[in-house]
């Protein structure tokens, strides 16, 4: 499966909603999105995740990659997952404490 990447603006952030697979394959074009809209001066960023149907480590990767980024320009990376089989990943990995998660893009969106 491809992965897709929409990007919208919304409350003063930027929403990225990716769809499909983020794994091994498709992780470098998601780094590069990122990459671009820091680059960009873009450092407070929503990743919906609501539509991603499989998660690897090359994808964590990338998403704890962009924290960094974002990070750095004392920015914000929050994600939306409300699926319980990518929610166990990041439970398992300890990523669930180290990522802002919500249940909705509208609740991230309200989040401060």
């Amino acid at each position: 499966m491809d992965l897709t990447i929409a990007t919208r603006q919304a409350a003063g952030r930027t929403v990225m909603s990716v769809a499909g697979e983020i794994d091994v394959y498709t992780a470098p074009r998601l780094r590069e999105e990122i990459t671009e809209l820091v680059a960009a001066g873009t450092y407070d960023l929503v990743i919906d995740m609501s539509e991603v149907e499989f998660l690897d480590s090359t994808g964590l990767g990338v998403l704890v990659g962009g924290l960094k980024k974002v990070r750095a320009h004392d920015g914000s990376l929050q994600l939306v997952c409300n699926q319980d089989r990518l929610l166990k990943i990041f439970r398992i990995t300890g990523l669930a404490k180290v990522f802002v998660i919500h249940q909705t893009a509208e609740a991230a969106l309200a989040a401060t």
